[in-house]
């Protein structure tokens, strides 16, 4: 007993004096006299731990900023091709006409023609005494002739046995003939007298560029000499080879 005594005196010693070394630490608590520190106190971070993120973002901005431009080259512009176009050049009286006035352009293309047409013509004002049973129209006739009066016996068309007084271009003119033909008592009407010609048109291919200005150029040309100009793209219908 005596040693198990001595024992315990022992062991309350050295827990006396290494409890505080062997046991929790203190925590310290803030009272409420102690103070907060101030906003003004605060240190802001250094710019040397800036996100390692905000970084990377600099980095790839001044990275695009410093690429160099590209050059792109444009495309070639197409070079103009010339087409074919049929040009017809009018109005002439006889083909030798047409063939003397390819001659007079240069020979322009390389095949050309003379084509003849028969053209409807603005009609004539036609002063005339109607159509009437052929015995008395050659009385009339007859009568016109002795009274001095120009006039002209139709013997044939659909005006048959009517007696002709003039033809006219201008319809003033005939009008002032018609009053005075009914001034001598004469039953004279006006009317109109169709008339067609037949007529030549040159016709030949040429090279030109489309969409260059040129069809508007050699359109314009052509005008200051000819009545009638038609340029269009050619449609496969070849003109017949003429050597002029």
């Amino acid at each position: 007993m005596r040693w198990f005594a001595v024992a315990l005196i022992l062991i309350n010693g050295a827990l006396w004096l290494y409890g505080d070394k062997l046991g929790p630490k203190p925590v310290a608590v803030v009272t409420e006299r102690q103070a907060l520190p101030r906003v003004a106190d605060l240190k802001p971070l250094s710019p040397e731990v800036e996100p390692e993120a905000a970084r990377d973002d600099v980095t790839l901005a001044e990275g695009e900023a410093t690429q160099p431009a590209v050059d792109v080259e444009a495309p070639p512009e197409r070079e103009a091709v010339p087409l074919s176009f049929c040009v017809q050049l009018g109005w002439f009286d006889s083909e030798q006409s047409a063939r003397q006035a390819y001659r007079s352009l240069g020979r322009p293309g390389t095949d050309y023609d003379v084509a003849e047409e028969e053209r409807e013509l603005a009609p004539l004002h036609w002063v005339i005494i109607p159509p009437q049973p052929e015995d008395r129209a050659l009385d009339l006739f007859r009568d016109l002739q002795q009274r001095g009066i120009d006039s002209y016996l139709v013997t044939r068309g659909e005006n048959k046995n009517a007696i002709s007084l003039g033809l006219f271009e201008s319809r003033q003119a005939a009008e002032n003939v018609l009053a005075e033909k009914k001034r001598q008592n004469l039953n004279a009407i006006l009317a109109n007298f169709p008339r067609n010609q037949l007529s030549y048109a040159l016709v030949f291919e040429d090279q030109l560029v489309p969409d260059s200005g040129a069809v508007g150029a050699a359109e314009t040309d052509y005008r200051e000499n000819f009545d009638m100009v038609e340029i269009r793209r050619c449609e496969g219908v070849a003109t017949r080879s003429e050597n002029p």
